[in-house]
């Protein structure tokens, strides 16, 4: 084990600060953001080295967050992988925010400055963010090193109502396509003794689109606060209890046929959650700020995943033999076929899974987990997070500039327990899921190739992250803005197997990791009028590699995630070092436009790589891979009525090194058609879900003080398919069907409002207003079905006696035409 120097307050560097985005529709107007998670004195446009987005949440129509970013944060895409709203990823110049274990998290996100990706893989789950309490949303492009841990690509600091932003009652309905209703209840006050409050209660269903997928939200947040003098202090209190059901991708012409249809059911996902933070400042004189946070996070999930156990696709699971009848008959089966039980004849086929499972635990030919078509995985997971944060920042003079300087530190401990265990079953033809009495505890699931099926996990997970974080700003006459600044990580994870619990043993997980780095950052601006600003700005980033990665990092060993870990070889930590160039201005006194490029290099990114066994996997670090793009705004007033907003955004996402990795389900790999085998990635080949080109656009039309009408479209292009990261799969009608890429999609909406009179008001909204029918991302994956039947063995054996499977493409279909309307009343 490397070991890694301890960490020292004396280690600051220097960094870039944020820059806010520009006010659309007002020249007066002066965007500010906070410069880290924890709010102290801000910075203006003008002082800042990157083209940050900053709207006010005062959209009633979007159901998530995940889907405002959608609707108006230019560059941002949601792919819709899990097939549930509220399980999104976002995308962002190619990097993303998950709630997939698996997925290379790239994205950091705080919430009143407590981080939101958990200490389980860093993944993000959008259902746990209270999204009708928001009230501002900021994205900060790039590596930024003052947003900590996970900031690769970007950070969204996400900031809540209060009583004195909020205050009054309001009650607010809404109800319509596939079995949505949903309840809203905000109240806010504020008192001459400096007291404040804000409470928030939201109660949401939705039956779902397709089958077999609904959804039940029930969210709480609550907000204290209290101001006198130069002290504020705010106590929040976020409460979460959700059952959310995704299935997930679908083969293309499954797809084609059902646009409703699922690949395999169950896949539930129920999340319990209780957040506490607060957060205090004191101004000690004009221009200086002491504040500090302080906050506890306690989470409980489990899962419930339905699957195709892909380990039976080349097997006999037809015909039971002799000795597998004779089990059945002594068990009081009847009806299973004596001979001639095959794929034409028996579409989905079970007697040989209840044979196996019932054949004594001793038996040679005990083999459920070859021949069970079905696998049920279920998972629950522990986390608790706690941390405190100590910031000062003050102004000052230098000689001829003004300064602006925050220094401070930070402590953030985790701990995390995750448990698992497999169930084999057989597919129904509704394609739920059958358990038998069959486990992978390496006993009652038999054999597999000789050795016991164990997939069983109890894993525990520590980890705990010291940081000392420094930035200054200098600022000149003529509107020149210099900003240096640093962070310096010093991050243990311990995991320990409360299975095989000495480390060191080749089925241990357990095991001690250090990581440390100092990340730099340095920007400069020039704005010499409000009609003219550039930038340049250069900055770090880094991530330590999670519980969850070390816990399954051995090619010998992968794992099916969630469904098992194994041993873990130590994986170094990502390192993103990202350049800002561009320039904005305002056109007119109406328009704000912003032109910028970019790019960031990725060394050592963390990337869940499929093994040779299928279905499985291990995450590995990966060479170098680098995102560059282009990007384009234009927002405005044309008149009082009507005001607009477009963004454009090119993006080349590239791998950088040769690499080999496993290509399954790829027309190239090296083993031949339909077999497992490697493919060769070279520099240059597009990184997979991850389009080239985006879109988008808004208008608003308000003719009158109670009309309000919203027109928006977001069209994103061609992407490639995950599994085909070398570029090189095409589809050949026998053994493999589907594109190597996700095709580009343009979508329609429109919202509207209406105030019936003082206090009552009606909104609407019709999503996929043309009822397009698109997909947002693919897969490349094993095709068990062959129509409405599950196909073992679909070709004949090859001379070696390995059994080609048929692979297709799997898609992530975009919702259809929904329409929801509301009524609000806001209490005088």
């Amino acid at each position: 084990m490397k070991t890694i120097p301890q960490l020292s307050l004396l280690t600051l560097a220097m960094g870039l600060a944020f820059q806010p985005a520009i006010a659309a529709n007002a020249s007066d107007t002066v965007t500010i953001v906070a410069p880290t998670p924890l709010p102290g004195l801000d910075l203006n446009a003008s002082q800042i080295a990157a083209p940050v987005q900053r709207g006010l949440v005062n959209d009633a129509h979007s159901q998530d967050l995940a889907e405002w970013m959608n609707r108006h944060l230019g560059g941002v895409i949601v792919q819709e992988l899990q097939g549930n709203p509220f399980q999104a990823d976002v995308q962002y110049r190619g990097f993303t925010a998950s709630p997939l274990l698996g997925t290379p998290q790239g994205l950091s996100v705080y919430l009143d400055g407590v981080r939101m990706n958990q200490p389980f893989g860093d993944v993000l789950s959008w259902d746990l963010i209270p999204r009708a309490a928001l009230k501002s949303v900021t994205l900060m492009p790039g590596s930024n090193p003052l947003f900590g841990l996970n900031t690769l690509g970007g950070a969204l600091a996400l900031e809540t109502k209060d009583g004195r932003s909020q205050p009054g009652t309001q009650l607010q309905i809404q109800a319509g396509s596939h079995g949505r209703r949903n309840l809203l209840l905000e109240h806010g006050f504020v008192n001459d003794q400096g007291l404040d409050g804000y409470a928030m209660a939201n109660l949401f269903h939705d039956g779902g689109w397709r089958a077999q997928s609904p959804s039940d939200v029930r969210q709480f947040f609550g907000k204290l606060g209290w101001r006198d003098g130069r002290t504020r202090s705010h106590l929040s209190l976020s409460w979460a209890d959700n059952d959310l059901h995704g299935n997930g991708l679908q083969e293309g012409s499954q797809l084609a046929s059902d646009w409703k249809s699922v690949y395999t059911t169950p896949d539930i996902t129920r999340q319990h959650a209780l957040m506490l933070n607060w957060t205090g400042s004191h101004e000690v004189r004009e221009g200086w700020n002491v504040s500090a946070q302080i906050y506890m996070r306690r989470q409980k999930g489990s899962t419930l995943n339905g699957d195709v156990n892909e380990g039976s696709l080349d097997q006999s699971v037809y015909q039971p033999s002799a000795g597998e009848r004779s089990v059945l008959a002594q068990n009081g089966y009847s009806g299973y076929p004596n001979s001639g039980a095959n794929a034409s004849n028996t579409p989905f086929p079970y007697w040989r899974c209840l044979a196996n499972a019932l054949l004594p635990y001793d038996s040679s030919s005990k083999e459920p987990a070859e021949k069970c078509t079905g696998l049920l995985t279920s998972g629950q997971t522990t986390q608790s997070n706690q941390g405190f944060v100590l910031q000062s920042s003050w102004e000052s003079k230098m000689g001829d500039a003004r300064t602006q300087t925050v220094m401070g530190a930070a402590l953030d401990t985790s701990r995390v327990r995750f448990t698992q265990s497999s169930q084999l079953g057989y597919v129904n033809p509704d394609r739920s899921v059958t358990g038998v009495n069959a486990f992978g505890d390496g006993v009652t699931g038999g054999n597999v190739d000789g050795e016991p099926w164990d997939t069983a996990v109890d894993l525990q997970g520590r980890t705990r992250t010291q940081s000392v974080f420094a930035s200054n700003t200098w600022s000149w006459a003529g509107g020149w803005n210099l900003t240096t600044s640093g962070r310096y990580n010093q991050t243990r994870v311990s995991n320990l197997d409360l299975l095989t619990r000495h480390e060191g043993t080749d089925a241990s997980l357990s095991g001690e990791h250090r990581y440390a780095r100092l990340n730099p950052a340095v920007g400069l601006t020039w704005a010499p009028s409000a009609q003219l600003q550039g930038w340049l700005g250069y900055n770090e980033g880094s991530r330590a590699p999670t519980t969850t990665e070390l816990g399954c990092a051995n090619p010998e060993q992968p794992c099916k995630l969630p469904n098992a870990m194994a041993s873990d070889p130590p994986l170094q930590q990502v390192v993103t070092r990202t350049v800002e160039l561009g320039l904005r201005g305002r056109l007119a006194d109406q328009h704000a436009w912003s032109v910028g490029v970019f790019r960031a290099v990725n060394d050592q990114d963390i990337l869940f790589v499929a093994s040779q066994q299928t279905g499985y996997g291990y995450f590995r670090n990966f060479g170098q891979t680098r995102r560059q793009g282009l990007e384009l705004s234009l927002s405005g007033a044309l008149s009082p009525e009507w005001s607009y907003g477009v963004h454009y955004n090119w993006l080349q996402a590239t791998y950088q090194s040769e690499e080999t990795v496993a290509g399954n389900s790829n027309s190239s790999n090296s083993a031949g058609p339909g077999l497992e085998g490697n493919i060769a990635v070279k520099p240059g080949d597009r990184i997979p879900l991850t389009p080239s080109q985006m879109f988008k656009l808004q208008v608003t039309w308000k003719p009158n003080a109670q009309w309000r009408w919203g027109l928006d479209m977001q069209s994103v292009g061609r992407s490639i398919a995950r599994g085909n990261e070398n570029n090189g799969h095409a589809a050949d009608g026998r053994y493999y069907s589907g594109a190597g890429d996700n095709p580009g999609y343009a979508v329609f909406n429109l919202s509207g409002q209406y105030v019936l009179q003082p206090g009552w008001t009606l909104t609407g909204r019709i999503n996929n207003l043309l009822d397009t029918r698109y997909t947002t991302a693919a897969v490349l994956a094993p095709n068990a079905f062959n129509g409405n039947a599950l196909v073992a063995r679909p070709f004949a054996a090859n001379p070696d006696g390995s059994y080609p499977l048929r692979h297709g493409t799997f898609y992530a279909p975009g919702a259809p035409r929904s329409v929801w309307v509301g009524l609000r009343y806001q209490f005088r």
